[in-house]
């Protein structure tokens, strides 16, 4: 399965980004798919999922209400629309499936200037 994340940059602590990772995975494996962090020299962390198909979506308590997470199963995209940054949301931004835990693609570095 190819993943391939985009989106992030340099913005200011208040800023939005939306990052997107298209994905050559079957639809019916995009519902079990998420976001991870990796802020520098920590472990990463999943810190937003969809809930399956018809479920909830997770989100970790740092980023919820200032998160979204989303797809377009035509594109075969998830999306995550990440609001209010944070110095602390800096990171290198990946996507996967958290059940499946595919081979990592390329992140997508994410900078929050203060």
């Amino acid at each position: 399965v190819q993943l391939q994340a985009s989106g992030g940059g340099l913005v200011q602590a208040g800023g939005s980004l939306r990052l997107s990772c298209k994905t050559s995975a079957i639809m019916s494996s995009i519902w079990n798919m998420g976001w991870y962090r990796q802020a520098p020299g920590d472990q990463r962390e999943l810190v937003a999922h969809f809930g399956g198909r018809g479920g909830t979506s997770f989100y970790a308590d740092s980023v919820k209400g200032r998160f979204t997470i989303s797809r377009d199963n035509a594109k075969r995209t998830i999306y995550l629309q990440m609001n209010s940054l944070k110095a602390e949301d800096t990171g290198i931004y990946y996507c996967n499936n958290y059940i499946a835990n595919w081979r990592w693609g390329q992140g997508t570095l994410v900078t929050v200037s203060s």
